[in-house]
């Protein structure tokens, strides 16, 4: 008989250890301090999706570069092309993320988008969901 064996974090054990820097930056403490996997994971991938292909001058090849579709027409093949996006850019950058739901509306005269992701972590009992709203 298998078991399926949830790991958990050690860092999410201690509540007054941080894990990472949460979204979006504040004026009052400017870097908001994440505590658990699940907030920083979150924080990680809206960071990543709203980051445009070599906006980082360490690592120009991070960033979904999602925004630049809204220049484009948007069509069936638009919707089709940010899920190719998100898609490649999670297997290579979150390996641990699985996608259990994605979700593309986008809107043709308007040219904005809107992108639904519902995942989980591997091996952990990590389930979350985002919902971004890209617009001109």
């Amino acid at each position: 008989m298998a078991f399926d064996v949830q790991q958990i974090n050690p860092l999410d054990l201690q509540p007054s250890v941080g894990v990472g820097v949460g979204l979006p930056f504040s004026s009052d403490q400017v870097f908001n301090t994440t505590y658990t996997t699940r907030d920083a994971i979150k924080s990680n991938l809206i960071n990543y999706f709203l980051t445009g292909k070599s906006e980082r001058f360490f690592n120009p090849n991070l960033g979904a570069g999602l925004r630049a579709v809204l220049f484009d027409q948007m069509t069936e093949d638009s919707r089709d092309q940010i899920e190719y996006i998100v898609q490649t850019g999670l297997s290579t950058w979150f390996p641990n993320v699985i996608v259990n739901q994605l979700t593309t509306e986008t809107s043709p005269d308007s040219n904005l988008f809107t992108l639904f992701l519902r995942y989980s972590i591997a091996n952990t009992n990590i389930q979350d969901e985002l919902l971004i709203n890209f617009e001109q």
